[in-house]
């Protein structure tokens, strides 16, 4: 992972984490249950940003290593992981 996108994403887990103690306090404190919705939400489409540059980063340098690099077994290999890790139901 290039160092910009490291650095990038660590901030972003910051404030996920930050997120979801606010959710804990809002919880212990019997806030209106759509609020803590809200911020579910709002957690859940932060970890989606997440993963989606983690993947996109994946895709542009290890498995674009292994298909220019690597042996048919590593192409399928990379295929495999992605496939596992996208689709829960294969694990």
């Amino acid at each position: 992972m290039n160092e910009k996108l490291k650095k990038s994403q660590l901030a972003r887990l910051g404030r996920i984490e930050g997120q979801v103690r606010g959710i804990a306090r809002m919880i212990e404190e019997e806030r209106y249950c759509i609020d803590v919705l809200t911020q579910i939400r709002a957690v859940r489409a932060a970890l989606n940003k997440v993963e989606q540059e983690t993947l996109g980063d994946h895709l542009e340098h290890c498995v674009a290593r292994a298909f220019h690099a690597g042996s048919e077994k590593d192409r399928k290999a990379k295929i495999e992981e992605i496939l596992d890790v996208l689709d829960s139901r294969r694990s």
